[in-house]
């Protein structure tokens, strides 16, 4: 992803935010690049009120775009209706002024060619600052550049649900590297909501109750979520 041109610099850009170490990592580069971030466009599911895919508290969310000082645009999904109602979600910032969407995918084609399809259609572009790089050097820069995230998923079948509630650092690295893990767990081994890191001016605080199994899934059970005081 090359660095805005003159003529993109007064355009508005939206983020397809999960709360996860990639969307995190995706606005990261798209902010350093120099892209004009008006939005997080987040998914929750309609009946469980939790964010797609992943399964972060919906609220959540919210409280890491008020730590960032970036506005979420949240809306309620069905998995039948998911791809009518996100281009639904989409067109209505439209009016904001919004010339494109920045997407966290590293290297599944089949995401990639679903975003750059749906996004053609709406009549904006993708951006997937992330494709192609490699795994293992984004997880290294996530943790260098000093973001905390707090894993809240795996899927048992390939890793162990020990690893619920715990930090992505460098022993958790350690762990993928040495099971064969892709780092970032492109394939939906393991989901994350990030914390604190240079993007946020506060520290998100979790409470957490037990672990939650769905089907292969081991998901920890966040009550709550609170805002520190400013960070250093």
């Amino acid at each position: 992803m090359d660095r805005k041109t003159t003529g993109e610099r007064d355009a508005n850009y939206i983020v397809s935010w999960s709360g996860g170490k990639d969307s995190c990592m995706a606005l990261n580069e798209a902010l350093r690049l120099g892209y004009k971030i008006t939005h997080l466009v987040n998914f929750i599911s309609n009946d469980e009120k939790r964010v797609r895919f992943h399964g972060t508290n919906a609220d959540l969310i919210k409280q890491q775009g008020a730590a960032m000082g970036i506005e979420v645009a949240q809306y309620e999904t069905t998995w039948d209706g998911y791809e009518r109602d996100f281009k639904a979600a989409v067109r209505g910032l439209l009016p904001t002024g919004v010339n494109g969407m920045i997407f966290g995918d590293i290297y599944l084609d089949v995401h990639k060619e679903w975003v750059e399809r749906v996004c053609g259609e709406i009549g904006i572009e993708a951006r997937e600052p992330l494709w192609g790089r490699s795994t293992g050097e984004l997880l290294d820069k996530f943790i260098e550049l000093g973001f905390e995230a707090v894993i809240v998923g795996v899927n048992s079948r390939h890793m162990d649900e020990k690893w619920v509630g715990k930090f992505v650092d460098n022993a958790f690295r350690d762990y993928l590297h040495s099971n064969n893990i892709d780092p970032c767990g492109e394939n939906g081994e393991y989901h994350t909501v990030v914390i604190n890191g240079p993007l946020f001016s506060r520290k998100l605080s979790l409470v957490t109750g037990g672990v939650i199994s769905k089907n292969e899934y081991r998901l920890l059970d966040i009550k709550d979520v609170k805002l520190d005081g400013a960070t250093t």
